[in-house]
């Protein structure tokens, strides 16, 4: 996906609608950085509608997003899958820079992601991820929250072989990077079940690492592919 305009802006909407058919596999990437500049006046915001078809297979892996001096974003994502369809989905959240070296000169950065499972009777809610940053009103880098570090890498699989026993690999993985993280499980629900990681850290590049190598062992276990190079720079 490329950005025409090269940054949000206040008051910038951009709707994105994503269908990856039956059987189908999409490995779907940015150009480069997602940027937030100031927003005076309103915020701007990404709405993303993603839908897997049976057997279907996504990996979203867009470059990090800078979120600048005085930007206030928000980032909507609604995702359907089908029991039989896998989701793999990793990003990185990255302070820009600001005159006094200050990572959190943002406003607010909101991203919420909802997920829900195809059956019989329709779709069933299977997670909602709502991560809500807003420096001006709080400390946000004290304990409970950024824990002393700037930056924040998440990753999402959806996918009916997530149990404990990767969760527990996947946490193991993670001990070997300068990062802090940590693991949820949600329920499962028509055979499927999601897996939520989060990590800390003051670099991209090293939630990058990190990231990388929990979709490389899940690319290669699951899909038969080789980790990601994507070769942008």
């Amino acid at each position: 996906m490329v950005n025409p305009g090269g940054a949000y802006l206040g008051a910038d909407l951009y709707v994105v609608d994503v269908e990856v058919e039956a059987g189908a596999s999409l490995l779907l990437t940015t150009q480069s950085a997602t940027k937030i500049y100031r927003t005076p006046g309103s915020f701007a915001e990404q709405r993303m509608t993603i839908r897997l078809g049976e057997g279907a297979e996504l990996e979203l892996a867009p470059d990090q997003l800078i979120a600048y001096r005085e930007a206030s974003y928000r980032q909507n994502t609604h995702i359907t899958v089908h029991p039989t369809s896998s989701l793999i989905m990793a990003e990185v959240i990255t302070p820009g820079w600001s005159p006094d070296g200050a990572s959190f000169k943002y406003r607010e950065l909101r991203l919420r992601n909802e997920i829900q499972v195809e059956g019989d009777d329709g779709a069933a809610l299977l997670a909602l991820d709502n991560l809500l940053i807003r420096p001006p009103l709080g400390d946000v880098t004290g304990m409970g929250f950024m824990e002393g570090y700037s930056h924040l890498g998440s990753l999402i699989v959806v996918d009916s072989r997530v149990d404990q026993a990767l969760a527990d690999e996947l946490h193991r993985l993670t001990a070997g990077y300068d990062a802090y993280s940590g693991l949820s499980l949600t329920r499962t629900l028509a055979g499927t079940t999601g897996l939520v990681l989060r990590s800390l850290s003051n670099s991209t590049e090293e939630l990058n690492r990190l990231l990388g190598a929990c979709t490389g062992l899940l690319r290669e276990r699951w899909y038969g592919r080789a980790p990601l190079n994507l070769r942008k720079y």
